[in-house]
C-alpha cells in the first residue's frame, strides 16, 4: 500500500494573463451588389481597425495578442497562439484554448480543421504525444481523453452517446470534475484519431440561413496526461488540456430561427451571455461575485477565466457588413477578456511507502507456527496495559506516521543505489525537521495542561475545595460510577407557585382560542370565494381597491395592452413600460425567444425578479398611467 500526500506550490504562484488572439476569416459575400467591401481590416500583427458605426469617417482601432488576417494559415494560427503554452500540462499544470465569435466566423474550421487543413484541436493533441516522446527524464507518462457538449444546458458524453444529463461536481481543491464521464486511454496519435473522429459526428449541429453546419452546442475536449516519477518518492503530477469550440451567438432576425432551432440558440445565448457576465465581474475587482454557477458552459470554464490555468481564446470574425454588429461585440467582448489574470500552479501528489510488517522467521522445527498458548496470552495481557496505562509523553497519531516514514525510508535507504542515496537522505532530513516539529507542539500542550491542572488546584476555576483536586483530563478507561446521594447535604429550596401564574394562563388561552378562530374564519371565507369564482376559459380579474372604482371593459382592454407589448414589443417599447428598465426588458425578450408568447399577463411573474408584490405595482401604474393619457 502507498501513501498520497497533495503537495503544490500555493506559496509563490505566478500569474497568467488570458491571451487573445483575433483571426479573420476571408470575405464570403459573393452577392455584394453595393459594393461595401469589409467593415473590418488589419493593421499589423497585433492591430486592427473596424468602422465606426455612429460615423462612418471614423473607425476604432483594437490592440491584442495577435491577429491573423485573411491569408494566415491553420499552422501559423497554432504555432503563433497555441503551441507556447501545450509544455505546460507536462509539468503538472493546467492549459485551455477556445475559439469564441458569431455564428459562421469560422470558430469550428479554427478548432477542427480538415483533412487537408487541419485545426487546432489535431495539431494540439499531435503535439502533445511528440512532447511525451522526447521526454526522457525519469518519469512516466500516460495520457487520456474526455469528450463532452452542452446542449440545451445539458451536458452529453460525446464518446458514450447514450448517456444522460452528467453532473457537475467541484471536489475539496476547487477542481471541476464530471462523475460518469468517459475517459479513453490513448498510447498514440492515431489512437486519438480512431476515438475522435466518431464522437464529433454525434455533436449536434444544424443548417441555418447564415451557416449550412452550424454548431447547436459547445464541445469541450480534454486531454489528460499524468507523469509518475520512476524513482523514490514516485511523484506524480497530472496536468489537463481543455480545447473548446464554443457555439456562435446568433440573431433569429437573420438566421430565421424557428421552433427546436429557437429554442437552441436561445439557450446558446443565454450561456454566452452569462459568460460575458463573468468577465465583467473578473475585471471589476475583488469581493464581486463571480457567476459561475449561473451556467454549465461558465461552470466547466471556471479553470480558465480567473483561474488556474494558462488560456489562450481566439476570436473569430467575419469581414461583411451583415455580421457588422456581431463582429462589434466580439471585439469588445475580446478587449475585455485579455484583462483576466489567471494563477497557475502544479498539481502534484507525493507516494510515501508504508512500512512493511515482518513475519516471524519459521525454524525447520515449526516452533514458531506451535506457539504456546501461555506465552501468546502473556503478551495479550501485556499489551492490554500498555494500552490502559498511557505512555508519560504520547505522541500524536501523525507523529507515529512519520515515525513510520522514517524508519522505512532509512530501511530503504541501506538497500538502495549509490544514485538515489542523496535523494533518500533528502527524505529522511525533511522527516526529522517534522519530528522535531511535532515534539516542539506535544511539549506546549503538556504546559498547557499543566498550568489548567495548576489553576484548578488553587480554586481558580469556580469549584470546591474537594472537586479542584481531581485531575481535568480523567482517564477515559476507568469504569464509571454510580453517584452515592449525600445524606448531609441540605435540600434546595423549592420555588413557590404565587396564585398570579395562575391567572397569567388566561389570557393565554383566550388567545389560542382566537386564533382557532380566525383560521376557521379565514377558511369559511375561502369557500364562500371559491362559490363565486368565475367559470374556466374566463381570466379572473381582481376587483380590490383602485380596480373596484374601474370600468371592466376599460380595465380588459389596457390587460390587452400590455399583453400585447410584452408579445410583441421591441426592446425600446418595453422600456416604455412603468417599472420595466433595460434589465427586465432583456429578461422578457430572452424568455420569449426560449417560451414563446405570453399567454396572460400573469406569466410575467415568471421573469426574474418580478414577484406578486412588484407585479401588481406594475398592472396599477400602467393601467393608470394609460388612462390619464
Amino acid at each position: 500500500m502507498a501513501q498520497r500526500v497533495a503537495v503544490s506550490d500555493g506559496g509563490g504562484r505566478k500569474t497568467s494573463r488570458v491571451r487573445v488572439a483575433v483571426r479573420l476569416r476571408p470575405y464570403m459575400d459573393k452577392q455584394d451588389e453595393k459594393g461595401e467591401g469589409p467593415c473590418v481590416r488589419g493593421l499589423d500583427s497585433q492591430n486592427l481597425e473596424i468602422i465606426n458605426w455612429r460615423n462612418a469617417t471614423e473607425t476604432v482601432k483594437y490592440h491584442f495578442d495577435a491577429f491573423h488576417g485573411e491569408q494566415t494559415t491553420q499552422q501559423e494560427v497554432f504555432l503563433s497562439s497555441v503551441k507556447p503554452i501545450l509544455s505546460h500540462i507536462l509539468n503538472g499544470q493546467n492549459a485551455s484554448v477556445f475559439a469564441y465569435g458569431p455564428t459562421g466566423a469560422g470558430k469550428t474550421h479554427t478548432m477542427l480543421g480538415s483533412p487537408e487543413q487541419p485545426g487546432v484541436i489535431p495539431r494540439a493533441v499531435r503535439e502533445v504525444f511528440n512532447l511525451v516522446k522526447t521526454k526522457d527524464d525519469g518519469w512516466d507518462y500516460s495520457v487520456g481523453m474526455s469528450y463532452l457538449e452542452i446542449y440545451n444546458e445539458k451536458v452529453l458524453d460525446l464518446l458514450s452517446p447514450g448517456s444522460q444529463d452528467l453532473p457537475i461536481r467541484e471536489d475539496k481543491d476547487k477542481n471541476i470534475l464530471i462523475p460518469g464521464l468517459t475517459e479513453t486511454p490513448l498510447s498514440s496519435f492515431s489512437d486519438f484519431d480512431r476515438h475522435f473522429i466518431p464522437a464529433s459526428l454525434n455533436r449536434t449541429t444544424a443548417s441555418t440561413k447564415l451557416n449550412q453546419r452550424s454548431s447547436r452546442s459547445h464541445a469541450i475536449l480534454l486531454i489528460k496526461v499524468v507523469r509518475t516519477q520512476l524513482a523514490l518518492p514516485h511523484r506524480q503530477q497530472t496536468g489537463k488540456l481543455y480545447l473548446v469550440d464554443l457555439a456562435g451567438s446568433e440573431d433569429n432576425r437573420r438566421t430565421g430561427n424557428q421552433g427546436i432551432r429557437l429554442k437552441e440558440s436561445g439557450a446558446i445565448n443565454l450561456s454566452l451571455f452569462t459568460l460575458s457576465k463573468v468577465v465583467d465581474s473578473l475585471n471589476t475587482g475583488v469581493g464581486v461575485r463571480v457567476p459561475y454557477r449561473d451556467s454549465k458552459l461558465t461552470r466547466l470554464l471556471q479553470d480558465s477565466l480567473g483561474g488556474s490555468a494558462h488560456s489562450v481564446m481566439i476570436t473569430n470574425i467575419a469581414p461583411e457588413y451583415k455580421y457588422y454588429f456581431d463582429t462589434f461585440s466580439a471585439l469588445n467582448f475580446a478587449a475585455k477578456s485579455k484583462l483576466i489574470v489567471n494563477k497557475p500552479f502544479v498539481r502534484e501528489t507525493v507516494t510515501v511507502p508504508a512500512l512493511q510488517v515482518k513475519r516471524p522467521r519459521e525454524d525447520q522445527t515449526g516452533e514458531s507456527a506451535a506457539e504456546p498458548q501461555k506465552k501468546r496470552q502473556k503478551d495479550v495481557k501485556k499489551t492490554e496495559q500498555e494500552a490502559a496505562s498511557p505512555p508519560a509523553h504520547p505522541h500524536s497519531p501523525s507523529e507515529l506516521s512519520v515515525m513510520d516514514r522514517l524508519l522505512a525510508l532509512e530501511k530503504l535507504m541501506m538497500s538502495c543505489q549509490e544514485k538515489d542515496r542523496l535523494n533518500m537522505l533528502k527524505h529522511v532530513a525533511q522527516s526529522r525537521k517534522e519530528i522535531q516539529e511535532l515534539k516542539e507542539k506535544q511539549r506546549e500542550f503538556e504546559s498547557k495542561a499543566m498550568l489548567l491542572n495548576r489553576l484548578a488546584s488553587d480554586g481558580v476555576m469556580g469549584e470546591s475545595s474537594s472537586a479542584s483536586k481531581e485531575p481535568i483530563f480523567k482517564n477515559n478507561n476507568a469504569p464509571l460510577q454510580r453517584k452515592q446521594p449525600n445524606i448531609n447535604k441540605p435540600k434546595k429550596q423549592q420555588a413557590v407557585v404565587q396564585p398570579l401564574q395562575v391567572s397569567q394562563l388566561q389570557p393565554l388561552q383566550q388567545i389560542a382560542v382566537v386564533k382557532k378562530q380566525s383560521v376557521c374564519v379565514k377558511k369559511k371565507e375561502k369557500k364562500l370565494s371559491d362559490q363565486f369564482e368565475e367559470p374556466e376559459g374566463k381570466e379572473n380579474i381582481k376587483v380590490n381597491g383602485w380596480e373596484s372604482q374601474l370600468d371592466t371593459s376599460v380595465l380588459e382592454q389596457s390587460r390587452q395592452t400590455i399583453l400585447r407589448i410584452l408579445n410583441t414589443g421591441s426592446l425600446k417599447e418595453l422600456k416604455e413600460l412603468q417599472q420595466i428598465g433595460d434589465k427586465k426588458a432583456k429578461l422578457i425578450l430572452g424568455w420569449r425567444e426560449i417560451h414563446g408568447h405570453f399567454t396572460k399577463v400573469e406569466d410575467l411573474t415568471k421573469i426574474e425578479g418580478m414577484t406578486e408584490k412588484r407585479f401588481s405595482s406594475f398592472m396599477k401604474a400602467n393601467i393608470l398611467s394609460a388612462m390619464g393619457k
